[in-house]
């Protein structure tokens, strides 16, 4: 049990550090570098930031992503450039369009036809016990 938890402490040390081998001269492209990276989705893992992917395509959007970001392209340019080329998938909150008009809308519908059944099968029940 010691060595997987060891294995485990050494895989989880390796994954936090994959993004430090990308050095920038600005300190506010780091962190627009850092912020893209955690908020774009790695097109082969389902749920996993680029940042923490260890997918070879996560690998090379990083880098170029890195490329981008020194050439001083904006936050828009930088997810335009890859939604273009990858889809929405890419966006953990894709843009509010007609193909996504479900995503955005569909958890409240859900919402409100649970309370529509939940208020007549409470009304059923006590009409049942008059």
């Amino acid at each position: 049990m010691k060595y997987i938890q060891l294995l485990l402490l050494v895989v989880c040390f390796n994954c936090s550090h994959a993004t430090n081998i990308y050095d920038f001269n600005d300190v506010n492209k780091n962190a627009q570098f850092q912020h893209l990276l955690k908020n774009l989705r790695c097109p082969v893992c389902q749920n996993q930031d680029l940042s923490d992917s260890n997918a070879s395509l996560a690998k090379d959007l990083r880098q170029e992503i890195y490329k981008l970001v020194n050439d001083g392209q904006s936050d828009d340019d930088i997810i335009n450039y890859l939604t273009d080329r990858y889809g929405d998938f890419i966006l953990f909150q894709p843009k509010f369009k007609a193909l996504t008009v479900f995503l955005w809308i569909g958890p409240l519908i859900f919402i409100i036809i649970g309370f529509v059944v939940f208020y007549f099968a409470v009304k059923r029940s006590r009409d049942a016990g008059n």
